[in-house]
């Protein structure tokens, strides 16, 4: 069940330096979001999503005893409440952004982004899109989905004109792009993606996205080098 996007937003912050964790917090707090709860560590952090069942968790990469992506994989496996992680650390490494997609985080930002931009990704998030930065959807892409290498996954469910949302979507259309290259409305192209992401049991945009990329759907080379950015921009 998703969180009452029109209530308070509750948050827990997940990284083992305190300084980190009191510096998001004030951010947070000043925008009138309510920090739940603070965890030094990945088991801490699932123990508090448990215990306060927030919107969000901020979710460092690396700590100690059970880190961010294992915490990341625990709270998407356990959570029916709508709980979403978005991933923020300091390294700005391919293998942790798709570890942290796959685990089933809904967004990944740096650490260096702006007060201004941590709210607003939280925000995002919160609402059930989802969030990359920029500067790390190309290499993810073309790093990890070789067409050489696609995975099998089971498409047979999707209906044809699902199947080109899909392969659309991945090069970059954003859903009122889809709606005008199908000669769709707004609400129905809607439709039709969220009907594929519950087909195929994902949690957002992003990971329809970075499927249809694992699967050979859709190719870097096809898409075009600015489409793979539009399209997780679009997300």
């Amino acid at each position: 069940m998703e969180h009452d996007v029109s209530g308070s937003l509750r948050v827990v912050i997940a990284d083992d330096q305190a300084l980190v964790r009191s510096g998001f917090g004030m951010i947070l707090t000043a925008d009138g979001i309510e920090v739940a709860a603070e965890a030094a560590n990945g088991a801490q952090a699932v123990a508090a999503v448990q215990r306060t069942a927030p919107d969000v968790v901020l979710m460092d990469i690396r700590m100690p005893e059970m880190d961010g992506i294992e915490a990341t994989r625990r709270i998407v496996a356990a959570d029916t409440r709508g709980t979403r992680v978005l991933i923020l650390t300091t390294y700005d490494l391919d293998q942790y952004v798709y570890a942290a997609l796959t685990a089933g985080a809904s967004g990944f930002l740096l650490k260096d982004v702006t007060p201004e931009q941590l709210v607003a990704a939280v925000r995002v998030v919160r609402a059930g899109n989802a969030l990359l930065a920029p500067a790390i959807t190309r290499r993810l892409v073309e790093r990890f989905t070789r067409p050489d290498e696609a995975i099998h996954r089971d498409l047979s469910d999707l209906t044809p004109r699902e199947l080109e949302v899909l392969r659309l979507m991945a090069t970059g259309l954003s859903n009122a792009e889809l709606a005008e290259r199908l000669v769709l409305s707004p609400a129905t192209v809607k439709t039709h993606v969220a009907r594929i992401l519950g087909k195929l049991d994902l949690r957002d945009r992003v990971q329809a996205v970075v499927l249809a990329y694992e699967v050979g759907l859709v190719t870097p080379r096809s898409a075009g080098r600015s489409a793979v950015d539009q399209a997780l921009d679009h997300a």
